[in-house]
């Protein structure tokens, strides 16, 4: 008669799938608590905000196309510690063209003769 064996084994079974629901409970709990940094996106919701494009001025400055709630923004980063929204409240074009197929040089940004020597 091996009741008493099949009785623990049971036990144990139920025991090791209470502990692993426990965990799956207790990290769903710390991704809801801290946040999920943008890993789990919730159903039917899409991300409101993007990067769309990005063009290299010169070495070391950036002109970055953003994307929130169908309006894009034009900004530069990156140079001498001050970034600069170039133009703001782009009407937002459709998902999947092609936004600058010039193919050329970027042209770098004009200066107003009022840059920092950074040397």
């Amino acid at each position: 008669m091996s009741t008493g064996l099949d009785l623990a084994i049971y036990l144990r079974f139920v025991a090791a799938l209470a502990a692993v629901l426990a965990l799956i409970a207790a990290g769903g709990w710390l991704l809801r608590r801290f946040g999920s940094g943008g890993l789990l996106a919730r159903a039917g919701n899409r991300r409101r905000t993007g990067i769309v494009e990005v063009t290299a001025v010169d070495a070391r400055r950036r002109l970055v196309l953003l994307r929130r709630d169908n309006v894009e923004h034009l900004v530069l980063i990156g140079g001498a510690g001050n970034d600069v929204v170039i133009e703001t409240g782009i009407p937002a074009q459709p998902t999947g063209t092609d936004r600058l197929s010039t193919g050329g040089p970027a042209v770098p940004a004009p200066t107003d003769g009022l840059e920092e020597d950074t040397a």
